[in-house]
């Protein structure tokens, strides 16, 4: 195996509340998301196509939580010979660090500083893969809100969520898929546990209904699912 290749959890100590983005996470980062979470690359293929569709000379580009930069590579696709800005933020020191390193020679701003901090402005669109889950419930409404404010009549809004369902039996069907997947792509039972256990009350997920609505009262004249893969999923909303 590479040094790229997520095995944090066959050794690591996996306290409840423990996971956090450091350098140990960053440097496995690509391999944890793909055969963590079922449906991110294909959103990541869509991502051009749906920049093309809203293609805003002159406008910023965000990706708010932008981790190693995947999602500002593959809206840069959909911009090529566009002028417009790509700007990344995320307060991880080390996803910042190495998200320099993978879009060296492009034209993207990389910012290391907290989302809640960042202030918005020309947006042609905000890109939000699996971020809002990590921000406390109670500061998700005023940054929806700044980022309807921050973007640009006609801008949009991709935001990716892992969801929980109210149905208990429904939760439960897609949290063992789940988990199968994952046992799937290589990771063993005690991996699968200790990661479960790591990301207790960092990940905190809500119903579809909740987003929607918290969309809506920010003022997005359309939000709707474009891309699901269990309870992965990715809204589009438009302002």
């Amino acid at each position: 195996m590479t040094d790229s290749t997520d095995t944090l959890y066959r050794s690591l100590t996996a306290k409840p509340g423990s996971f956090v983005f450091d350098d140990r996470v960053t440097k496995v980062f690509a391999d944890m998301i793909s055969r963590s979470v079922p449906g991110y690359q294909q959103i990541l293929e869509m991502l051009p196509t749906l920049t093309r569709q809203f293609n805003f000379a002159g406008r910023n580009y965000y990706d708010l939580g932008c981790s190693l930069g995947a999602g500002l590579l593959a809206m840069s696709q959909g911009l090529d010979g566009c002028e417009a800005k790509l700007i990344g933020v995320d307060n991880s020191a080390a996803m910042i660090e190495q998200a320099n390193t993978n879009l060296a020679g492009s034209n993207a701003e990389l910012i290391e500083r907290d989302v809640m901090d960042t202030k918005l402005t020309n947006a042609g669109m905000v890109l939000m893969n699996f971020t809002l889950q990590f921000i406390p419930v109670e500061l998700r409404d005023e940054l929806l809100r700044r980022i309807y404010i921050g973007l640009v009549d006609g801008g949009v809004l991709v935001l990716s969520e892992k969801i929980r369902f109210d149905d208990e039996a429904t939760n439960q069907t897609l949290t063992n898929i789940h988990h199968q997947y994952k046992a799937d792509q290589g990771y063993s039972e005690m991996e699968i546990a200790k990661k479960r256990d790591a990301i207790v009350n960092v990940l905190i997920p809500e119903t579809l209904d909740s987003h929607l609505t918290r969309l809506h009262q920010a003022g997005f004249k359309v939000a709707t699912p474009w891309v699901q893969n269990l309870q992965f999923i990715s809204i589009l909303a438009i302002k």
